[in-house]
This record gives structure tokens, C-alpha cells and sequence, in this order.
């Protein structure tokens, strides 16, 4: 009976031995994960703090030192997906946070960087399903709206777009990526009144501060609508910010050569022309301004030199009218129909070929000339006028 109570005392005391072992070596684990941890915090903030110093390598090295220790860490994870985007590798970037969203489903900032992701490689429909996702657990964020809105004005959903746009105002009265989207979203729309109208609340607001591109979206809408002598002002106040702004210089010629001022146009097509001496576009705009002005041999001139560049339906048009204007009408009506052959849609080539037919005494050809423009089943008023006019004045 004494040895037996001798050997539960032994074994009680080792009982207690093993206990406090056990004790002891998870007290050394947990101290462990609170140094890992520690360690994993201080990396994630250096981390971020070089990502926010543009030191990307230096970040990703933190990162990646946590990712080996913990592969589905969301802080590292995200961190990568950012480090990533933050140099256009977007698709690498893409395979990080979903990575962290497989295990976290509902991180905001992984929702973010993602759907920012598929906007930067023009995959919209993507970018919308998942700011859609985000804005489950937070509808209010204003940059995220903004973000949507665009989305859905870049796959033409006019409705979602203008609704997000002017939730943001409702929250916002002049935040102004909404007030530029929706210009935006009325000018893809062909609204411009209304594009106008939120163009210049960004102007009012700003005044001489205004941002170089609403001068110019101010300026186009007003070259849309026909009102050049509007639009002149705000291409000239774009040009006194960068004298060499393309789209600047090309409203500004535009406005001018719609207002019949061909020699100010002139004068900023070949400005466009010393900057990049062979866009064609700009040298048989140039082209027209000589023709216009009546210098045939200059304007034939740029069209030659942008016919060196490549085909162009708009330089052999303006060589087919100077034929008209010195009255070759043969080789007119020639350049024209070939020309029919590859734009059998430009109603501006069938009005030019029977106006030449009719100097020619060629009526009857000048209204089949007409009538295979209505043929396309297209309908112009332009033609339809001219035409109305050659057959009532037949009969």
C-alpha cells in the first residue's frame, strides 16, 4: 500500500511536470507569433511607406519577405497587387487581390485595386462587377462613384452613368470628376448643350485656374454647335497655358476655318505641321485652307505630300475640286466616282460629281448621280434638296 501511494505521488508529480511543460512551450509559441507578428506589422508599414515614396522594389522586397512566412497575408498581398499596378503590371497585379480575395472575400482596398485593374486594361465590364461589389459595404465612397460612373459612360449605360454621377453631386455639388464625366458622358451622347453646361460650372468654379481640357471641351462643344466665334476665347486661353497643345491648336484652326477665316486657320495648321510635319489629316486640312484662298498650286502642294503619306479620301477631294474650280470637270467627275467606289456613304462626293455634270449640260447624270447616293438607303438633306430642285425644275 505504501509503494502504491509512493507511485501515484511519483506520478502525480510528473503529471504536473508534463503540464507545466506544455504550459511553458505554448507561452514560447505564443511569444514567438507576437515577435512574427511584430516583425510582419513593421515590415507591412515600411512596406507602404516606400510604396507612397514611389520605392517600388524596395516595397515588394517587404512584402515578399512576408508572403514566405504567410501566403495569404492580405496586408502583403494587397501590397504586391499595389506595387504592381502602380507600374502598369496590371495583370500581375490582378492575380494578387484575387489571391487576397479568395480568402477575403469582402477587402475593400483589394475590391478597389482590382476593379482599378480591369479599368486600366479597358475590360469595363469587369471593373463594374466588382465596384459594385465594394459599393455594398460602402456606398458613400465618392471616388469610388466617380470610378463606376465612368465605367458605365465607357460602355455607353447613359442611364447608370448619369444616376451614380449625380448621386455624387448630391454629396459633392461640384466635385468635379462628376461634373467632367457628365460633360463627358452628354458630349459622347452628342448633347452638348448639356455637356456645356457642366463644362462651364468647372469654369466658373475655377476660374483662371480652369484645367487646360475643360478649356478645350468648352472650346469643342462650342465647334459642334457651330458657334465658333464662342469657342475661339477658350482654344486661345488653352494655347496662353501650352502654346503647343494640339488639341488647343486644332480647335483653334478649326473655329477659324469655320468662321471662313482661312488665312488664322492657316496660320495654326502650320504651326500643328511644324510640331508633326506629316499628319496627313492636318495637310489636306491645310490643303483646303490654300484652296479656299484660292492658291491651287500650294493647296496641291499638301495634298500631293499627304497622298505621300498614305491614301486620303479628303486630299483627293480637294484635288478633284481644284479641277472643278480651273474646269477640268472631266477628271473632276473622274477622282470623284473613283472615290465612290471606297466611300459610298460620303453624300459630299455625289454632290460634287453632279454639280460638275450639271456645268457640263449633264443633268440627266447629275441626278443618277444623286439617286445612287439614295440608293445606299442613306438620306441626306443636302442631296435630297439638290435633287427635289433638278426634278421639279425638269418638269
Amino acid at each position: 500500500m505504501e509503494n502504491e501511494e509512493k507511485n501515484e505521488q511519483e506520478w502525480l508529480e510528473n503529471q504536473d511536470g508534463t503540464e507545466d511543460a506544455e504550459a511553458e512551450r505554448k507561452e514560447e509559441l505564443l511569444a514567438e507569433r507576437r515577435e512574427q507578428q511584430s516583425r510582419i506589422s513593421e515590415l507591412s508599414k515600411k512596406g507602404y511607406n516606400l510604396l507612397k515614396q514611389n520605392m517600388i522594389q524596395e516595397a515588394q522586397a517587404c512584402f515578399q519577405e512576408i508572403l514566405e512566412e504567410e501566403e495569404y497575408n492580405n496586408y502583403a498581398l494587397v501590397g504586391m497587387g499595389d506595387a504592381s499596378r502602380k507600374i502598369g503590371r496590371y495583370q500581375e497585379s490582378v492575380e494578387y487581390y484575387q489571391k487576397c480575395l479568395e480568402v477575403f472575400p469582402d477587402n475593400n482596398y483589394a475590391l478597389f485595386g482590382l476593379a482599378d485593374c480591369y479599368k486600366a486594361l479597358k475590360q469595363y465590364a469587369k471593373a463594374i462587377e466588382i465596384w459594385e461589389r465594394y459599393l455594398q459595404h460602402d456606398d458613400s465612397n465618392v471616388t469610388v462613384l466617380t470610378r463606376v460612373a465612368d465605367a458605365y459612360r465607357k460602355v455607353r449605360n447613359y442611364k447608370r452613368s448619369k444616376e451614380i454621377y449625380d448621386k455624387v453631386l448630391e454629396m459633392e455639388p461640384d466635385n468635379p470628376y462628376a461634373l467632367i464625366g457628365l460633360g463627358h458622358l452628354h458630349y459622347d451622347f452628342k448633347d452638348y448643350y448639356s455637356a456645356l453646361k457642366y463644362w462651364e460650372r468647372m469654369h466658373n468654379i475655377n476660374g483662371n485656374h480652369t484645367d487646360i481640357r475643360v478649356l478645350t471641351s468648352i472650346g469643342n462643344c462650342h465647334r459642334k454647335l457651330k458657334t465658333y466665334d464662342q469657342g475661339v476665347p477658350f482654344f486661345q486661353r488653352a494655347l496662353e497655358k501650352e502654346p503647343r497643345n494640339f488639341y488647343a491648336l486644332f480647335g483653334l484652326a478649326d473655329c477659324y476655318r469655320g468662321l471662313n477665316q482661312q488665312e488664322e486657320s492657316l496660320k495654326y495648321w502650320n504651326i500643328i505641321l511644324d510640331i508633326d510635319p506629316f499628319n496627313k489629316v492636318i495637310l489636306t486640312r491645310a490643303g483646303d485652307a490654300y484652296r479656299n484662298m484660292g492658291q491651287y498650286e500650294k493647296a496641291e502642294e499638301y495634298y500631293h505630300k499627304a497622298l505621300n503619306i498614305e491614301f486620303d479620301t479628303y486630299a483627293i477631294l480637294g484635288l478633284a475640286m481644284i479641277n472643278k474650280e480651273k474646269g477640268n470637270l472631266e477628271d473632276a467627275v473622274e477622282s470623284l466616282q473613283a472615290l465612290m467606289k471606297n466611300d459610298p456613304r460620303n453624300h459630299r462626293l455625289y454632290i460634287e460629281a453632279a454639280e460638275c455634270f450639271l456645268l457640263m449640260n449633264h443633268k440627266d447624270k447629275a441626278i443618277e448621280t444623286l439617286n445612287q447616293f439614295q440608293r445606299t438607303g442613306l438620306r441626306n438633306s443636302q442631296v435630297s434638296n439638290l435633287l427635289d430642285r433638278l426634278l421639279n425644275f425638269e418638269s
